[in-house]
């Protein structure tokens, strides 16, 4: 599969040929897929990787995808952040040119109470807006996800007690083409401070796909008529972005920049890393000093945590995109 990232060309969608997505297809398919990061400053890049890496893995050989990425000019980046996204990104304004087939919007770092509050939300209302009818697929994450939910149907996010953060268990609660060859059962990253209501989901026409006893609906999805995807969860993290979030959290209690000290994540460290860990919450909490974490040694993690879920969930989109059911 060829995986092209494209910054100044414009692409026409192209006319796409009916694909048997078992490695046979008719003639080579080309897919423009665009991908608004909001991730921070320091998961921006890894993020981007991520995304390259599940959609090369993912399509089957005759695909072609030209990946374009955007950044919301509101978001405010370090100048490091900047000049990445000066060198690699296309600019937002060109996004309706683009001939975009399917797009990823990811979430950011909660900085309002109140979504509406952040000072992105106008140009993330206008994408969500745009999105609905001008591709046949979006995938939203995380807080993005929370944001298209509140901007189309006034679903408010709910304010969770503690951070979930971790691996969880989630179910098929449904068929999809989606989901379609996945273990019945699959593990999932999530982290998050907030989530959404699913009776309340469902009471709105959103088809609930998967949920987890511990955390709530995982994935679910409404046509509108872009068959729309909302992730809760980070199906797209690689094995080390939680572990390079719980440090970052850790880093910010030892700085005092945050009150609490993060929880460890949910069946992702092993045993005796959690052992470990454990007892450096007990010093950093006596007495806080931001040289401690240079003292950590290094973390292992368990051995089972990938289901091959993502690989899985993207290979169908693709499909769901190139065959323009």
């Amino acid at each position: 599969m060829t995986l092209l990232f494209d910054r100044h060309r414009r692409i026409a969608s192209p006319a796409l040929a009916p694909a048997d997505f078992d490695g046979r297809a008719k003639r080579p398919i080309e897919l423009t897929i665009g991908l608004v990061n909001n991730m921070p400053d320091n998961a921006l890049k890894a993020t981007d990787h991520q995304i390259a890496r599940l959609l090369q893995e993912a399509a089957p050989r005759p695909v072609r995808i030209r990946l374009h990425c955007f950044s919301l000019p509101s978001i405010l980046r370090s100048r490091t952040a900047q000049s990445h996204v000066a060198q690699t990104y296309t600019d937002l304004d060109q996004l309706e040119g683009l001939g975009i087939d399917g797009l990823i919007v990811t979430g950011a770092e909660p900085v309002a109470a109140n979504l509406r509050d952040e000072p992105y939300w106008p140009e993330l209302a206008s994408i969500i807006d745009w999105a609905k009818t001008n591709t046949r697929s979006t995938i939203w994450s995380c807080l993005a996800a929370h944001a298209a939910v509140l901007h189309l149907d006034d679903i408010e996010r709910q304010r969770l007690a503690a951070k979930c953060s971790g691996i969880y268990e989630c179910v098929k609660v449904q068929d999809d083409w989606l989901t379609r060859e996945t273990r019945s059962s699959l593990k999932v990253p999530h982290s998050r401070l907030n989530a959404v209501n699913e009776p309340l989901l469902a009471a709105r026409g959103y088809d609930i796909l998967t949920r987890s006893a511990e955390v709530g609906v995982d994935i679910f999805a409404r046509s509108m008529p872009s068959r729309f995807i909302f992730f809760q969860g980070h199906p797209e993290y690689d094995a080390l972005s939680l572990q390079r979030e719980y440090m970052r959290d850790i880093a910010r209690f030892l700085a005092g920049q945050r009150d609490d000290y993060p929880r460890l994540p949910k069946s992702y460290f092993s045993a005796e890393t959690e052992a470990v860990l454990n007892a450096f919450e007990a010093r950093a909490t006596a007495k806080r000093d931001p040289t401690l974490a240079a003292e950590l040694p290094g973390l292992t993690l368990r051995p089972d945590l990938d289901s091959g879920a993502a690989q899985i969930l993207f290979k169908n989109w693709i499909g769901f995109l190139a065959n323009d059911r």
